[in-house]
């Protein structure tokens, strides 16, 4: 199951998900609701959010994939919100492990200047006005993915400027979820050129998963004789090279 980051549509996967599937890993892709073809008739009238996506949409993502595929085990690859909102999965228990790619609290106060001047900026100004004149935040006019739906946009405005992302709501607006009963194997890679999953932050969502087995793996792009990787390349053909690090992780686990 690969769960993808936000506003970013299934086809940015197809070549990683082919790769894993030769690699004989039955692999699925999916448009969270809001984004690509799960948008529905009116970006402004979706009831998405980040809550949602986790709650609702990768918990039927899962299901999904359990029917198809029965009696075996189940395996999540996150990249960004992918990997932050499982605990949110009504069925995260059943995964067997999770391989997360830029998952991270993405939050204010690890991040570094000048990128925290910048981010500060489109979390705190640019998703509220968008939100305000549009109905929605138009993501794609700063490079950012798909349009969002408001409520997507506004929790990730919340969620960034606290520390350990959904943690902020957890317990409270948010009271149902699995952060505290998942106990599985997991692996966290980021990239060193990453201004938004840092190391800090990597560490700070980790925190919310406290009983997982965790293991963080930094990626210096000139060790594989990359210019950059950042918070998108891993999945860009031209890095596929280190997909392997995916497919060692699933026979391992």
């Amino acid at each position: 199951m690969i769960a993808p980051a936000t506003g970013i549509k299934k086809e940015f996967y197809s070549a990683f998900a082919l790769f894993l599937a030769e690699n004989g890993f039955a692999t699925l892709t999916f448009d969270n609701r809001g984004i690509g073809e799960s948008k529905g008739d009116s970006i402004n009238s979706s009831n998405a959010s980040l809550a949602n996506w986790g709650k609702l949409d990768m918990t039927a993502v899962l299901e999904y994939l359990k029917n198809e595929i029965p009696n075996t085990n189940y395996h999540l690859i996150g990249h960004s919100a992918g990997g932050q909102l499982v605990g949110l999965m009504k069925n995260a228990t059943e995964l067997k492990s999770m391989f997360n790619f830029g998952s991270s609290s993405g939050s204010l106060h690890y991040s570094k200047y000048p990128f925290r001047l910048k981010s500060s900026f489109w979390l705190n100004f640019y998703i509220p006005v968008s939100n305000l004149v549009f109905g929605h935040t138009k993501s794609q006019w700063v490079g950012m993915g798909e349009p969002l739906p408001k409520n997507v946009g506004k929790e990730w405005t919340k969620w960034c400027n606290g520390k350990g992302y959904v943690k902020v709501d957890l317990d409270t607006k948010i009271k149902d979820h699995l952060y505290n009963e998942l106990n599985l194997n997991s692996l966290w890679i980021h990239a060193m050129d990453d201004e938004i999953a840092n190391y800090e932050n990597v560490k700070d969502m980790i925190r919310v998963y406290p009983n997982i087995k965790s293991k963080i793996l930094t990626l210096s792009p000139k060790e594989y004789g990359f210019t950059d990787i950042g918070h998108m390349k891993f999945f860009s053909k031209k890095k596929k090279e280190l997909w392997n690090m995916a497919t060692k992780w699933l026979n391992e686990n």
